[in-house]
């Protein structure tokens, strides 16, 4: 294997000892993931030392992974146990993810094979006029349960704090779709009386009286992809009998979310249609 004088590897003698490409390499010295230790400025080669290559193989077996080399590059710098534990927390991240990839695939199947559930009874109400204090925001599905919970926990201090209350149930309108590349936006709105002044994120506007289709569903529904089926219910119910949707869907949350189980019932899911 060559070697310079001073002891120290070629890139193309460190590439196979540490079972790396040099395209590889050379991407992990850009991003500073794996810097050579010099590097000829006339020729542009770069020398690494022998003991890198323990850093080399580890960073090509975390890529074996799929992690991103910005997860690579923090997990590398940290000690053995805790370095231990941070790659454990990530794979426990990705096996959710290869969860919710599952359930996805076993509802697309289902819908492209029309087969879609016909469990979901869809009825019309009328909803009247409210005044609501909301908290709007940009968010990608990843942050969206955290976002609710937040904005929703706000907004009911804010009422009580400035002597209103509320005096419906909690609604989630989305005004966008909601995934890992659309971020909405999304409304948490908590319908009030009272004269109380919002404060930072918060506003108070006016509900509009309407009709509106929806399905109620449990708990356990709620979790996605199975509330695509109460979306998608509701959508062709819409269309089975001519109307026309008037604004956006929102799941509607009229119990205590901690205190039910997963086959009680727990959200509509509505959308307001032209009279």
């Amino acid at each position: 294997m060559a070697k310079l004088e001073d002891d120290l590897l070629t890139i193309g003698a460190f590439a196979k000892r540490s079972r790396l490409s040099a395209r590889a390499l050379r991407i992990y010295d850009e991003l500073g993931l794996l810097q050579p230790v010099k590097v000829d400025f006339q020729t542009g080669y770069r020398y690494y030392r022998p003991d890198q290559v323990e850093r080399a193989r580890l960073i090509g077996l975390m890529r074996r992974l799929e992690m991103p080399l910005e997860n690579i590059a923090e997990l590398l710098d940290l000690d053995g146990s805790v370095a231990a534990k941070s790659l454990a927390s990530y794979w426990q991240e990705v096996e959710a993810g290869h969860r919710e990839r599952r359930q996805l695939v076993r509802y697309l199947e289902k819908y492209l094979s029309q087969k879609g559930d016909k469990m979901f009874e869809v009825e019309a109400r009328s909803v009247p006029e409210m005044r609501v204090m909301s908290i709007q925001r940009k968010v990608l599905v990843d942050s969206l349960p955290e976002f609710i919970q937040q904005a929703t926990h706000s907004l009911i201090d804010q009422i009580e704090a400035g002597g209103g209350s509320v005096t419906g149930a909690l609604f989630v309108v989305y005004h966008g779709e909601v995934n890992k590349d659309s971020d909405g936006p999304v409304e948490v709105c908590v319908p009030f009386a009272g004269s109380v002044e919002p404060i930072g994120e918060a506003a108070v506007r006016e509900e509009p009286a309407h009709d509106e289709l929806f399905t109620r569903i449990t708990k356990a529904q709620v979790e996605f992809p199975m509330i695509l089926d109460a979306y998608e219910a509701v959508h062709k119910r819409i269309a089975e009998i001519g109307r026309t949707p008037a604004g956006s869907p929102r799941e509607v949350y009229f119990v205590d979310w901690d205190a039910v189980g997963p086959t009680d019932p727990a959200c509509d899911i509505a959308w307001p249609v032209e009279n």
